[in-house]
């Protein structure tokens, strides 16, 4: 059985296996190796290609997700879990989004808590971007119908679609003004909203009939080996990757 995952995720970062084998310190023909028999490396291997590749270990190698190592890194990275979005301080919020130093990445269909619960959010925003954070913001297309059907579910009809198009209104302008900020409108179901910063990072799963507002947040903290902040950070990829530019 091949391993097309690793072959894939290589082939995605625009490496040889030469390349990619020198990058993890083993010879080409052990990656060969790998992928041909789905042989599974050492974990230290394991993480550096994971890391090279920016994907998890699991997913590159599914059958380790019993290695009782990784299964306690993925428990280490949990951090807590509030019982809903209004439970977690205003205060934290904006530690994550001031602290930020490489990365802020935003996934929600509204958001619209964003911009009328965290005091001057578009301007925190703006500041991080410019001293060199990558901004990716990702909320919904307010013509696609997983917004309408969202707007559905919660039972508040059009309102989602309008809360959509005001979250754009907000944002939109921090697009043409400001470099390292990117947008893009989505069309995806989604089963939890997600805010990144660095290696932090909040889950806000939703539940039909409840707004995102009302379910819990899980506080997730990075760590190698683990599969939590791997997981949902592979699903943002996908989402964005689907979505369209703004």
């Amino acid at each position: 059985m091949t391993n097309e995952r690793l072959r894939a995720a290589i082939t995605d970062a625009g490496l040889s296996l030469q390349q990619f084998g020198e990058k993890v310190g083993v010879d080409p023909k052990t990656v060969e190796r790998w992928i041909s028999t789905d042989r599974i490396p050492h974990r230290t291997h394991r993480m550096s290609a994971a890391s090279i590749l920016g994907r998890s270990d699991v997913f590159l190698w599914p059958a380790t997700d019993s290695d009782p190592r990784t299964r306690s890194a993925t428990r280490a990275e949990f951090l807590d879990l509030y019982p809903s979005r209004a439970a977690l301080p205003v205060s934290t919020w904006e530690e994550l989004i001031d602290n930020a130093r490489e990365a802020i990445d935003l996934l929600a269909f509204a958001g619209s808590f964003l911009h009328d619960g965290i005091p001057e959010f578009a301007e925190r925003i703006a500041a991080r971007a410019k001293s060199g954070v990558r901004v990716r913001l990702l909320f919904g297309d307010p013509e696609s119908p997983a917004v309408a059907l969202r707007g559905e579910e919660e039972g508040i009809g059009e309102l989602m679609a309008a809360r959509c198009n005001l979250t754009w209104k907000y944002l939109t302008p921090l697009l043409g003004d400001v470099a390292g900020i990117e947008g893009r409108k989505h069309g995806s179901t989604l089963y939890a909203s997600l805010f990144r910063f660095d290696d932090q990072l909040l889950v806000n799963p939703h539940a039909i009939g409840a707004p995102a507002g009302h379910s819990p947040i899980m506080h997730v903290n990075r760590i190698p080996g683990g599969r939590l902040f791997a997981h949902y950070m592979e699903s943002f990829e996908r989402t964005w990757q689907a979505a369209k530019t703004v």
